[in-house]
């Protein structure tokens, strides 16, 4: 384990949303990260990929405060994560891939409820829950359902609301695109590229590589905790070794290093 690091930012940081300098995680013996360096710009859309249990999840929750590293350090917005959580916590928002909230309350209480808990109150909080719940196409008789009633693509409506309300300047999204249909898939993509346009640094994982290849301005890709690729789509090509006209995908498998077998399962192809 490394050793303790002084209470101090380096230089440079506060002109990042995020930065990740040695950000470490183990579980016992299982290292989910494992040293990851990353520099995120203010107002970009940064995509962040890898295969399932490569440490995406993991380093999201030690971003926002959730988890705390078991070495290395992160800031977000300038602020140190561990020495500062509740001034990070504060500027930004947050969709996890699986929404808990609380279900007994209705749409529109969730959101007000939220509001306040970012200290919001009177005409200020009512003008921004209606404006979210209009922008995200959840109409008077949506809003006032319990949660417990909603699909999921209404749960994600209502938790991304509840994630912009007190308007962060960094918005992580862990699969925000998981479990829902196409209807909803394009709403969630149109409002997202309408924040980015305002300049909110957008922190996005997600397994639908090519909304992420329409979306991204730049993506960073890691396999078993450690970092195999980053830039945009034509540096990741050519970290990859592929031509100008490759899609994400390929990209993706390149980097990761999987190796496809054309002999698997040869006897479904069999016809005796």
């Amino acid at each position: 384990m490394s050793e303790p690091v002084a209470n101090s930012t380096p230089r440079g940081v506060v002109e990042y949303s995020v930065v990740c300098e040695g950000l470490t995680k183990s579980f016992g013996d299982t290292v989910a990260v494992a040293g990851l360096d990353l520099r995120v710009q203010r107002g970009e859309f940064f995509g962040f990929l890898g295969p399932n249990g490569a440490g995406k999840s993991t380093t999201i929750k030690m971003l926002c405060g959730l988890i705390r590293p078991t070495a290395g350090r992160a800031f977000v917005l300038g602020h140190d994560v561990v020495e500062e959580p509740l001034a990070v916590k504060a500027r930004i928002g947050v969709l996890p891939e699986e929404v808990q909230t609380f279900e007994r309350l209705s749409g529109w209480e969730l959101l007000i409820f939220s509001g306040r808990m970012y200290g919001l109150s009177g005409s200020e909080l009512y003008d921004r829950a209606e404006g979210l719940l209009e922008l995200l196409d959840l109409d008077e008789t949506l809003r006032h359902k319990l949660v417990v009633d909603y699909s999921m693509g209404m749960r994600k409506k209502v938790a991304l609301a509840c994630a912009l309300i007190h308007r962060p300047e960094v918005l992580f999204l862990d699969e925000p695109f998981n479990g829902i249909d196409a209807i909803v898939a394009r709403g969630l993509r149109q409002v997202l590229q309408r924040l980015a346009e305002t300049g909110v640094t957008i922190f996005f994982s997600s397994h639908v590589l090519e909304i992420v290849e329409k979306l991204c301005d730049r993506v960073a890709v890691i396999q078993q905790g450690r970092l195999v690729g980053l830039g945009n789509l034509a540096e990741l090509r050519t970290q990859a070794g592929l031509g100008a006209d490759d899609p994400l995908e390929e990209i993706f498998v390149r980097l990761i290093g999987v190796h496809e077998r054309t002999d698997a399962l040869d006897w479904l192809r069999s016809t005796e």
